[in-house]
């Protein structure tokens, strides 16, 4: 049975490009659903061009909410009205609430990531853990990471000035070093690695960020691309023997502190892994 809309429903939506692969809004409306939330959640594909005037029409007609994904986190912040100490400190945003017509920005990718670790009981301290990328994926993954007491954290990026930057904002809080793809002791000390790119993601399928066999046995390897569930990446990891983490657990976890955040409910996390593993294919979730 379809659940009606009326002019009361409440509009939340993503925005990012590419966002044609995205699971949320299936996550979304169904939560909104099971929870009796009159409200309807939207993908926008937004070229970069376009972000300000997409943030402007969506303040303008009220939208309540959004999420934010690559390439606008870092961006956006030029356009809303608040950013959360968190996420000011991170700089990037990925979820955006509307108070009264004020844009409130926070950052939820941290969160999830290290919930996502921590579902694997995987330990952070003293540990050396190496992320892919130096976007704002990355930038809140670091940033959360750094408090749990890491022994080391290698910044690995096509462009080096970029993890320059990323790494220049972490110290004093942790030993951080920026790298680029040849730095191979990046890999090889590693005891945990993050792909903390877009590179495996549909429709590109075929690609993967490194070289497992880098990597010593073992190593850890999440990935938080989440379509497809195993990406090139994973697969390689998984056929040398070592332990996998997928993208979907931190889009949950991350997708739940949203909803908190939107709603000011806690959703039922069981639901939200089901739904979204269920939207990719994937039937066995144990």
């Amino acid at each position: 049975m379809l659940r009606l809309i009326d002019a009361k429903t409440k509009v939340y939506c993503l925005i990012g490009d590419p966002v044609e692969h995205s699971i949320s809004p299936l996550i979304f409306n169904t939560l909104f659903k099971h929870l009796g939330v009159n409200g309807v959640y939207l993908a926008f594909h937004v070229k970069p061009e376009n972000l300000a005037d997409a943030v402007s029409g969506f303040k303008a007609i009220g939208i309540k909410g959004f999420n934010v994904t690559i390439p606008h986190k870092i961006q956006v912040i030029k356009f809303i009205d608040y950013v959360d100490a968190k996420a000011k400190l991170i700089n990037a945003v990925n979820v955006v609430n509307n108070c009264n017509g004020v844009l409130k920005g926070y950052n939820t990718d941290g969160y999830g990531a290290l919930k996502a670790l921590k579902s694997f009981d995987v330990r952070i301290s003293g540990k050396t853990v190496t992320l892919i990328g130096a976007g704002g994926a990355s930038r809140a993954i670091a940033f959360t990471i750094a408090y749990e007491n890491p022994g080391k954290i290698y910044i690995v990026n096509r462009t080096l000035s970029r993890a320059e930057e990323l790494a220049y904002s972490l110290r004093g809080r942790v030993d951080v070093r920026p790298c680029s793809f040849n730095d191979l002791y990046a890999f090889k000390e590693a005891d945990i690695v993050i792909n903390c790119t877009s590179v495996g993601m549909y429709p590109n399928v075929n690609e993967s960020p490194f070289d497992c066999s880098l990597l010593k046995d073992e190593c850890v390897v999440m990935d938080i691309v989440y379509n497809p569930v195993e990406t090139k990446l994973l697969r390689e990891a998984k056929a040398l023997g070592l332990k996998t983490i997928n993208g979907i657990p931190m889009l949950v976890y991350q997708a739940a502190l949203a909803f908190k955040i939107w709603i000011n409910q806690d959703p039922p996390i069981e639901l939200m892994m089901n739904t979204a593993y269920k939207a990719l294919g994937v039937s066995d979730v144990s």
